[in-house]
């Protein structure tokens, strides 16, 4: 069983940057291949963005691309989702999830093996 914990949410003015954190207890998250997903007030979770294990290939929902980047280290046992050029849409309560086999998007974080509880991110304007 993995336990997977998000940290770095918080309330930032549009525009402004956070940088979210996904790690793992129960087994390491190297192991894994990585996705977050958001879920807005109201709406259904949708996709952000995935790594592989290696961290070789990475995959991103069209909104995100050229503002959000999905990256990890293995040695902190980490993975990262940094949100540069923050938009009020992208308010939303944020989940990583995690698989023993990447395959790029995902529908839903339920059709991953694990996920987390979220952090929250509210973007003002």
């Amino acid at each position: 069983q993995v336990q997977l914990v998000e940290s770095g949410g918080g309330l930032v003015q549009a525009g402004g940057s956070l940088r979210l954190s996904c790690t793992a207890s129960g087994r390491a998250l190297f192991n894994y291949a990585v996705s977050w997903f958001r879920q807005a007030p109201g709406k259904e979770n949708e996709f952000v963005a995935a790594i592989s294990r290696g961290g070789g290939a990475t995959a991103y929902e069209d909104s995100v691309k050229g503002r959000f980047t999905i990256s990890r280290d293995n040695a902190k046992d980490t993975v990262y989702l940094q949100m540069n050029s923050l938009k009020p849409d992208d308010t939303a309560v944020y989940y990583c999830a995690a698989d023993r086999i990447y395959s790029g998007r995902k529908a839903d974080y339920h059709d991953c093996e694990y996920w987390g509880q979220g952090t929250e991110v509210t973007v003002s304007s």
